[in-house]
């Protein structure tokens, strides 16, 4: 397949659409999401005036973590269909005007990898150092403190090689050890496969947590577990990763992976970096200079904090630090509860909080992304714990409960069985408070979270100051968000209260609005120099 086509900086300011193709579309009617169900469904994402697509894992894997414990990195695994498929999704995607960015699992595979089958055969075969092995304390006991993120220590005693290997996630998820360059260059001749097939980007799964202390130093607790006030539900937050992650070296990988993707043109990167110290830090490293990552995105937007002075703090720390790289922006994601229902208020429209979030999404300075069933205002579906499919929730029930409730299949139409997702049993159940929101319900409707998306996404698009342009905020009442974006010739103002009661705002001396945008029913209303702003209401005007 050719290269790229099109602005090679594309990626800058663009709207990403992720896919979970295990609960996007099935087609072969057993219960799981397939590659020609996402080619099937193209439609509906061309038609929210996104740039891109980001694929999930569809690679081989015995599906121990829904497919991020990958077997083989070249090849489709049979639930999600064939080669030929992925490569008719591509050109379905090119047709429509859409890059695919797909994942790349990159710092562990499954245990069922022939790598890893190799490595623990003994201690001197060619892969023998492939994976992060070491021997046992003299009483036994593991290397060190490292803590897996799903729970227990981060290292399991292989009984063939008498040694312990790492694990940052399952245990069926080993580390590769990437001091070694031969893994290196294994793990890059795997992207370049894809870079051959057309793909125009990669989503860099865990891309902080590549390499580990060389000295397999034991980490520090955090300070409120010191002094015995932590209240984390999972033991792994009580540490201070200052070794199992986000490791100096990675610098020099990203280095080398960013030469193998500026070999073919217009292909671009994002890394999630997940760090509970040092996002900032990482992504400043991770994307300035042009020289590693296009772009990261953390985990700031995607907690249970959402206020004017937590999203101005997030985003100027960001314009501070960053400085010459750029940030990707993300309110949900298949790791964490849905956005509207980490937000709503008791007694509130969860509709009027979709709107709300995307409309100041919509206008952030960065790239943004947006998870499958967003658009229609999916909340968070209840599990009951006999259904559950993801380990991390069956380890921590009932006290944290999972990721299923977010990954939950997508529900096309109302009247149909399975809402149009599958003709069998679905995988995960169907919540039935999603049926009426299916995408058919709300494609007619006007006033429907689906077309308020799309408004916005064709109102940034449209808008040269949204995509790229620069941002400053405006100064004034605390639970109002307030900013300028401006790209050369165009400048807007963008307001947003976050409050539950109507606001009245004063614009900036001198600031004159000729135009405004109708995002609609909660829209502000301008009197002079005076906005007044309806609970979780906007106003978004283009100055002189």
């Amino acid at each position: 397949m050719g290269d790229s086509q099109g602005d090679p900086d594309w990626w800058r300011g663009c709207a990403i659409y992720q896919v979970y193709p295990r609960s996007f579309q099935d087609t072969t009617g057993d219960g799981s999401g397939d590659l020609k169900g996402v080619t099937q469904r193209m439609g509906h994402i061309a038609s929210l005036g996104v740039d891109a697509i980001w694929l999930s894992p569809f690679f081989k894997s015995p599906m121990a973590d829904m497919g991020y414990d990958v077997s083989d990195y070249t090849a489709v695994d049979p639930m999600f269909g064939s080669m030929e498929d992925f490569d008719a999704l591509v050109e379905e995607a090119h047709r429509r005007g859409l890059k695919v960015i797909i994942d790349q699992v990159l710092s562990h595979t499954s245990d069922r990898h022939a790598w890893f089958a190799e490595s623990r055969a003994d201690r001197i075969n060619p892969k023998a150092d492939w994976y992060v092995w070491a021997d046992a304390r003299p009483d036994g006991g593991a290397p060190n403190n490292w803590l897996s993120v799903f729970g227990g220590s981060a290292w399991e005693w292989d009984s063939v090689r008498r040694q312990y290997y790492m694990h940052n996630f399952l245990a069926a998820q080993p580390d590769l050890n990437f001091h070694n360059p031969e893994v290196q260059d294994a793990l890059l001749d795997a992207v370049r496969f894809w870079l051959e097939r057309g793909v125009d980007g990669f989503r860099l799964d865990t891309v902080n947590y590549y390499f580990q202390d060389r000295w397999l130093r034991s980490n520090p607790p955090v300070a409120e577990a010191a002094a015995g006030t932590i209240g984390e539900t999972n033991p792994y937050l009580y540490q201070l990763h200052l070794f199992d992650k986000s490791q100096t070296e990675n610098l020099d990988f990203l280095k080398r992976f960013r030469s193998l993707l500026d070999e073919y043109e217009g292909r671009a990167s994002v890394g999630e970096v997940g760090d509970e110290t040092r996002s900032l830090q990482t992504v400043a490293e991770y994307t300035s200079g042009g020289q590693r990552l296009n772009m990261c995105y953390t985990f700031d937007m995607l907690g249970q904090e959402f206020s004017a002075a937590y999203v101005r703090d997030r985003v100027e720390a960001y314009e501070r630090k960053v400085a010459d790289g750029w940030v990707c922006w993300a309110f949900s994601n298949h790791d964490v509860v849905r956005h509207v229902s980490r937000w709503v208020r008791l007694g509130e429209d969860f509709d009027a909080v979709a709107k709300f979030a995307i409309t100041v999404l919509g206008c952030m300075r960065g790239s943004i992304c947006l998870y499958q069933g967003e658009e229609l205002g999916l909340t968070e579906a209840e599990i009951a714990f006999e259904d559950l499919r993801d380990p991390y929730g069956i380890r921590f029930w009932p006290g944290f409960k999972g990721r299923d409730g977010c990954r939950t299949p997508m529900v096309w139409e109302v009247e149909a069985d399975n809402a149009g997702f599958s003709t069998g049993k679905p995988w995960l159940p169907i919540s039935r408070e999603h049926l009426g929101r299916s995408a058919d319900v709300q494609s007619g409707s006007p006033a429907s979270v689906l077309s308020h998306y799309r408004a916005v996404l064709a109102l940034r698009k449209s808008r040269p100051a949204l995509v790229k342009g620069s941002i400053k905020f405006i100064d004034g009442d605390d639970e109002v968000l307030a900013f300028f974006r401006e790209a050369k010739a165009e400048k807007l103002v963008c307001v947003f209260n976050f409050s539950s009661e109507e606001k009245r705002w004063t614009l900036p001396g001198g600031t004159l609005v000729f135009e405004e945008f109708d995002l609609g029913e909660r829209h502000a209303r301008l009197e002079g120099m005076q906005i007044t702003l309806p609970p979780r209401g906007c106003f978004l005007g283009r100055v002189l």
